[in-house]
């Protein structure tokens, strides 16, 4: 009997056991419910002593109990395949959104993360996982055939740049010791405005040819500046020049003696059409302080030979006769007004004479400056 009851109490352990797997919810549903179908045979069959009903009653309470579990992987399947959908899809979708990017290298970076990415992730039914797959790849080589077309193009573009730069340089070279310096220069600008647009040539060629252009550049308005710099010295000295005859131009103001003044003047005015250029911002100063002291003297000259002139004195002596004659006339009609007591033509007649007085006084002032 004692043997009898030993195995009972086995069968019991093993019974124990199944429940505590089903109760922990890790073991799989499947493979359990092989293992209590197993058992059953095992209980129903078995030669033992002990209550062997209860064992299969707590046997077939395991079965919902699977059932439940079953349903709740099939449901947490279900969303981790969603999960997994989902996440697979984001996927893609942002490997088609950088195969229509520009951002050669990080698109390119991109790209391997995702696959990277793909590759850590579980696979779905082979279906839908086979169609996500398909979409990655021919987004993965959009990107590529658009990069490389891209690096063709711009490895064409470089290859004009190169043979455009060389031209560019070698004509800067060749212009360097020109001294021809304003069309120069401006050709130089020129020059600088094609390498700009040219665009860039390989890195290492394109900052030999930099160095070429700028070198033959420098040459040029170094030279330039160089002979500017004497021109300015030489300028500077012209307007000292012309500062100082025309101070002494500015002496014979103001032109008492109008001939004195013109011969003394004259060649003053040599000197200074002589002088050479000046620096631009001084020109026009120097030159209005030379012109005013010509245009002085010849209103001064103007003036001496209007005053020296007969036919002018004999005009003004004449103005002065007439004046007088006719302030006469109007003096004795103003009296005979008067005596007849005509008061509005006595009127008329004393303004008349005011105005021929004050004619009469400035007539006897030009006439005093002819000497009259």
């Amino acid at each position: 009997m004692a043997f009898y009851t030993r195995r009972f109490h086995g069968l019991a352990g093993e019974v124990a056991i199944l429940e505590q797997r089903a109760a922990s919810g890790s073991a799989n549903p499947q493979e359990l419910r092989q293992a209590i179908e197993h058992l059953r045979t095992s209980v129903e069959t078995a030669q033992a002593v002990g209550d062997l009903a209860e064992l299969a009653e707590r046997l077939d309470a395991l079965g919902p109990v699977l059932e439940l579990q079953r349903r709740a992987r099939r449901v947490e399947r279900e969303r981790r395949t969603a999960e997994v959908t989902a996440a697979k899809e984001r996927l893609v979708a942002e490997a088609e959104q950088v195969a229509h990017s520009s951002d050669w290298r990080g698109g390119g970076d991109r790209l391997v993360v995702l696959l990277s990415q793909w590759k850590d992730m579980p696979r779905l039914d082979r279906r839908t996982d086979d169609t996500l797959w398909r979409r990655y790849s021919a987004a993965r080589s959009t990107f590529g055939k658009r990069r490389k077309q891209h690096y063709a193009a711009q490895d064409e573009q470089r290859a004009h740049a190169r043979s455009v730069k060389e031209r560019l340089a070698a004509e800067a070279e060749a212009l360097a010791a020109s001294t021809d310096w304003g069309p120069t220069g401006r050709r130089y600008r020129d020059l600088m405005q094609q390498w700009k647009a040219a665009g860039p040539a390989p890195r290492a060629i394109d900052d030999a040819l930099w160095r070429r252009f700028r070198a033959a550049q420098d040459t040029f308005f170094a030279a330039r500046d160089g002979a500017n710099a004497l021109v300015d010295a030489e300028q500077s000295a012209n307007a000292d020049f012309k500062r100082e005859i025309v101070a002494r131009a500015e002496a014979l103001l103001p032109a008492s003696d109008p001939a004195a003044a013109r011969a003394a003047l004259r060649p003053l005015l040599e000197r200074w059409e002589s002088a050479g250029r000046v620096p631009k911002d001084q020109v026009r100063q120097l030159e209005r302080r030379m012109r005013a002291v010509e245009e002085a003297v010849g209103r001064a000259e103007a003036e001496r030979w209007r005053r020296s002139d007969p036919e002018a004195q004999a005009r003004a002596a004449d103005m002065v006769a007439q004046l007088e004659a006719g302030l006469t006339r109007l003096t004795e009609q103003r009296e005979a007004a008067q005596a007849r007591a005509d008061d509005a033509a006595a009127a008329a007649l004393t303004e008349q004479i005011e105005t021929r007085e004050a004619w009469l006084e400035q007539a006897r002032r030009g006439l005093v400056e002819f000497g009259g």
